[in-house]
This record gives structure tokens, C-alpha cells and sequence, in this order.
């Protein structure tokens, strides 16, 4: 069973036709992601984890598909994404040990043979 790219590919052509509607809010959007996840005080994988711990917290399987794949673009790896996980269960209850084993396997659909 996929949890990322599939997803992903459900999301894409409402996004498109969504920000051909409003696209001044999307490129507000892009500015301020732009800004937040580049390298600072902490770097963006750093952030990517954050953002996908939010995302299960959340229960936004679109937010989990997009952050796993950063995070395994940033090059996180699976026993970072598995202990940032732990966190996120203890900090969510029940929710979370539903959410966390989606986002540990769409990270791992992303990471592919880098996990």
C-alpha cells in the first residue's frame, strides 16, 4: 500500500486548477515556504521532520506525502523519521500510532533504497 506518491497524484490536479483561482495566495504561500525551510539556526531536514511530526498531529495525509518526501529529499534518514515518530506518538496518543505508520511508510516510499 502506498501513502506518498499516491497521494500526491490524487492532490495534483485539484491544486492546480485551485491555484489557477487564487494563485496570488499560493505564491504568498511559496514566498513564506521558501523562507522557512532553508537552512538557519536549524537546517531543513531538521525542519522537514519537524513539519512531518505536525503533519501526523494533524492527520493531513497530504501534508505527511509532502513532508516525507522532503524529508527524504533532505536526506533524513529512516531511524531519524522512526525516533521523530516515537515522539509524535507520545505526543498524540492514539492518533498517533495511526498517523505515524503512514508517514514511516511514505517516508519510506520516498527514501526508496536510501532507507
Amino acid at each position: 500500500m502506498t501513502h506518498g506518491k499516491v497521494i500526491l497524484d490524487e492532490l495534483k490536479e485539484p491544486m492546480v486548477d485551485l491555484r489557477r483561482r487564487i494563485p496570488e495566495v499560493f505564491e504568498g504561500y511559496a514566498a513564506l515556504s521558501k523562507a522557512v525551510y532553508g537552512d538557519g539556526a536549524l537546517d531543513a531536514k531538521t525542519k522537514e521532520l519537524i513539519a512531518l511530526a505536525i503533519s501526523v498531529s494533524k492527520q493531513c495525509d497530504g501534508c505527511i506525502a509532502s513532508h516525507a518526501r522532503a524529508a527524504a529529499r533532505r536526506g533524513a534518514t529512516a531511524e531519524e523519521v522512526a525516533e521523530m515518530l516515537g515522539v509524535t506518538i507520545i505526543m498524540n496518543g492514539g492518533p498517533g500510532t495511526v498517523h505515524a505508520p503512514r508517514a514511516m511508510a511514505a517516508f519510506l516510499e520516498f527514501a526508496g533504497d536510501q532507507a
